[in-house]
């Protein structure tokens, strides 16, 4: 496979370089927002090796690659435009556009797509230990576990791996989403740490607890509970976050900016 060439097609097809605004991907599918879609060729595009279909959807033109391929296709297309540069700015100009709803639904998209990978592959290690260690799955009253005990480690492993997208979902959506909103993702990665940190209350234990850790701000009674398996919480704090850093970057002298505002050096 040339992606090299598939790439060089591509860009041509869908009306040359000066045509792309950005270019992303999904686990399938390369994902480009267009200055014109009236200058695609979609026959040609269909013709081009590798490509399964093209469809336009949500202000963006998709090229189903397939997955794996997508990635490599991806990397060449942002190589050859030179687009990885200005992706950033392509993205803030692209929320401005179109009817709130739509542009919610983009910024959405495009915070959760990057992460679907991390999650779908959580969800089938969750699958495999539960044919694990479900009872009277292949013997009545007994599971795979019980069979056969020294596989139990192995659950136990499977387990924790399958456990952790979902144990630090506002870590994975922190970054994301800072990113999206224009702001330094390793900030937000750090915020997503601070609501999972482990001298919080664990949010999936919250039930049980006999008593709830709190602290006394002033007279003011907050109590300690993780943010696990949130979404609304993170995405919240990462808008407020990416903002003000964006805020203090035109106000902060150059000699304070990176106290104040640190970022990342590359």
């Amino acid at each position: 496979m040339e992606t090299t060439k598939i790439a060089s097609q591509v860009i041509q097809y869908v009306g040359g370089q000066d045509n792309i605004v950005s270019a992303m991907h999904c686990a399938t599918r390369l994902r480009l927002k267009l200055k014109n879609y009236d200058l695609v060729d979609e026959e040609a595009l269909s013709d081009v090796d590798q490509v399964k279909g093209v469809f336009l959807a949500n202000d963006q033109y998709q090229v189903i690659f397939g997955s794996g391929t997508v990635n490599l296709v991806t990397a060449e297309v942002l190589k050859q435009t030179g687009l990885g540069a200005n992706e950033a700015k392509a993205e803030e100009d692209d929320t401005k556009k179109g009817n709130p709803v739509m542009r919610a639904v983009k910024v959405l998209s495009d915070i959760f797509v990057p992460i679907i990978p991390a999650i779908v592959a959580g969800g089938l290690l969750m699958g495999l230990n539960n044919v694990l260690t479900a009872q009277g799955l292949f013997v009545e009253g007994k599971s795979v576990i019980d069979l056969f005990p020294a596989m139990a480690s192995i659950a136990t492993f499977i387990n924790m791996c399958a456990a952790a997208p979902f144990t630090f979902l506002p870590v994975l959506i922190g970054f994301s989403a800072t990113k999206k909103f224009g702001g330094n993702p390793y900030l937000g990665a750090a915020m997503g740490m601070i609501m999972v940190h482990p001298d919080l209350l664990n949010a999936y234990s919250l039930a049980s607890a006999e008593t709830i850790p709190t602290w006394n701000w002033f007279g003011l009674s907050v109590e300690a509970i993780g943010y696990q398996g949130t979404v609304l919480p993170v995405l919240a704090v990462s808008w407020i976050l990416a903002n003000i850093e964006k805020r203090l970057h035109k106000v902060t002298p150059s000699w304070l900016d990176n106290l104040s505002t640190p970022r990342c050096p590359f």
